[in-house]
């Protein structure tokens, strides 16, 4: 499965949205204003009650690419996997995790912040994870660091990523996309100020055109 995952992180153009949804009514008119700003790629938590009605409303968005992020155990993979989700992420890596995620019918990309995790889920056939939380590990040292020992590993860096230290991250080789949720601020949500989430995603994908 992390050839799949690999396709789907190198779409997200560069920055993969991580997105939580407490009204459903917000789900599709966010879906649009993003991909207005050219980010078509979204994880959409599972923090909240409505996430899995808001997934099923975005996957009838053209051209958009909807995941289940904070997937936390096989039990929820399956339910994802019924539900026809584009890919699921989770925010650790349990064996079981990682053996049904290899398994599993659509892509998975397990979190991890250490070297023996990576280690593990490199044995268990992965070779693209999700680097979480990504600043309170080390950051960009920390990429740098794994790069020697393992250059095959390519990562989504996720936790404490922002506007001002994206294209950073970006700049690494073993970096395929940065996850974040800048692009998505609380208030702009609250207030559904889509133009403001539509400028927010042009300017992550240096399409700015204020």
């Amino acid at each position: 499965m992390s050839a799949s995952v690999k396709q789907i992180l190198e779409s997200a153009s560069p920055v993969l949205p991580v997105i939580a949804i407490d009204n459903l009514e917000d789900a599709v008119p966010l879906a649009k204003a993003l991909k207005a700003g050219g980010l078509t790629v979204l994880e959409v938590t599972l923090r909240t009650d409505v996430a899995f009605d808001a997934i099923k409303a975005m996957q009838g968005v053209e051209g958009i690419t909807v995941g289940a992020g904070t997937v936390k155990n096989v039990r929820q993979l399956k339910d994802l996997e019924e539900l026809g989700v584009d890919f699921a992420v989770s925010p650790g890596s349990t064996h079981e995790l990682l053996e049904a995620g290899i398994e599993s019918s659509i892509p998975f990309l397990p979190a991890v912040s250490t070297v023996s995790e990576m280690i593990k889920g490199l044995d268990t056939g992965y070779d693209c994870f999700k680097f979480f939380p990504a600043s309170a590990f080390g950051g960009i040292s920390a990429l740098k660091a794994f790069y020697g020992p393992l250059p095959e590993l390519q990562f989504c860096p996720t936790g404490g990523v922002s506007a001002d230290n994206f294209k950073d991250y970006l700049a690494l080789p073993n970096v395929i996309c940065v996850g974040g949720s800048w692009v998505v601020p609380k208030n702009a949500l609250k207030n559904r100020d889509w133009n403001h989430i539509t400028e927010l995603a042009r300017q992550a994908t240096g399409h700015s055109v204020s």
